[in-house]
């Protein structure tokens, strides 16, 4: 399996942009954002391995940068808590984080495997 990174970062790069148009359909949308950037990033690296593989690396790239945002996000809204509350929630939005990138990971991959299907 070969990383194209080109075809990660635009895979990353379409998961961003349809995950914000997802946000009105906060599930269906957010895995439609995994599987719409997952499949461009398998197509773009083609074969069906090597789809699954990018894809994964695109959608696990976009759940850790989701995760660092809400885990900044939570740490700021949770020093209302004083500094201990700033750790611990910025902590916790982290785990739930991971959950996440997980779940982006599994989705793109799956993109990835069809769209490099058609492209092999």
């Amino acid at each position: 399996m070969n990383t194209n990174w080109r075809a990660v970062g635009i895979g990353f790069l379409v998961m961003v942009i349809v995950g914000v148009f997802g946000l009105w359909l906060p599930i269906i949308g957010q895995v439609g954002a995994g599987l719409v950037g997952g499949f461009v990033a398998g197509y773009l690296a083609g074969g069906v391995g090597n789809g699954a593989w990018n894809g994964l690396i695109a959608g696990s790239v976009s759940g850790i940068a989701v995760s660092i945002l809400a885990a900044l996000l939570g740490g700021l809204l949770g020093l209302a808590g004083g500094p201990l509350g700033g750790i611990l929630g910025g902590a916790g939005v982290f785990l739930v984080g991971v959950v996440i990138t997980v779940l982006f990971a599994i989705d793109s991959a799956i993109g990835g495997a069809i769209g490099g299907f058609f492209n092999r």
